[in-house]
């Protein structure tokens, strides 16, 4: 049963937690959760019809906006949707400290939120490292912390998660985003891993670390 990333309700099947995020929560989607909610709408659960319809549109046309220019001007947009490829199954680790708290991509929020890139649960206790995996081509780093609802502009020097902005070019605050140790800009760099999960865990695919600091 699906549980509320915004509230903490649970509901006893996926349709109705989506039903919940757009009638609830329309304002607070990320662009992972308002693609889902568009999804629903696409397959014709509670899609509204007439002049209720031409108003969600216009409400997502709006969000979506929003989310282009999140970080008051800034140039990024949304990441550039991958390519399912059931062939291609491969890992990379991860890790991630916003402000003082440690992203435990173990925690069920954090699990198979997306089918091109996630996380499974078990693998951090069986090899002690957040194991990500990827099933489609073209999956950049920026289309992979959105799915975390983690998201960063197209330079990788601003990036919002849970309700919070961090700016690098804030002297108080520092952003570093990097794969294998070198800095990287998230919209361009794809993600490459590995097909072994403990070749992954030994360092042989991608390794990404997001650090955010606030003095």
């Amino acid at each position: 049963m699906p549980d509320c990333d915004y509230c903490g309700e649970t509901f006893d099947d996926e349709g109705s937690y989506l039903r919940h995020l757009e009638a609830t929560h329309e304002d607070e989607l990320g662009a992972i959760d308002r693609r889902r909610v568009a999804g629903l709408e696409a397959d014709g659960d509670g899609l509204p019809t007439g002049p209720i319809a031409i108003g969600v549109v216009v409400l997502l046309s709006v969000a979506l906006v929003g989310y282009i220019v999140f970080a008051g001007g800034s140039s990024s947009a949304a990441a550039d949707e991958p390519t399912l490829d059931s062939s291609v199954h491969t890992h990379g680790t991860m890790t991630a400290e916003i402000d003082g708290q440690t992203l435990e991509f173990s925690e069920q929020r954090f699990l198979e939120n997306d089918p091109a890139f996630h996380f499974h649960a078990g693998y951090y206790e069986e090899y002690g490292e957040h194991i990500w995996h990827i099933h489609a081509r073209g999956v950049t780093l920026q289309y992979a912390l959105e799915t975390l609802g983690i998201e960063v502009d197209d330079e990788g020097t601003v990036l919002r998660y849970d309700g919070t902005e961090y700016d690098d070019a804030d002297g108080e605050t520092t952003v570093t985003i990097e794969v294998n140790g070198e800095a990287v800009a998230p919209s361009e760099y794809t993600l490459e891993g590995v097909g072994p999960e403990e070749a992954a865990a030994a360092g042989e695919g991608d390794d990404v670390r997001i650090v955010v600091t606030t003095e």
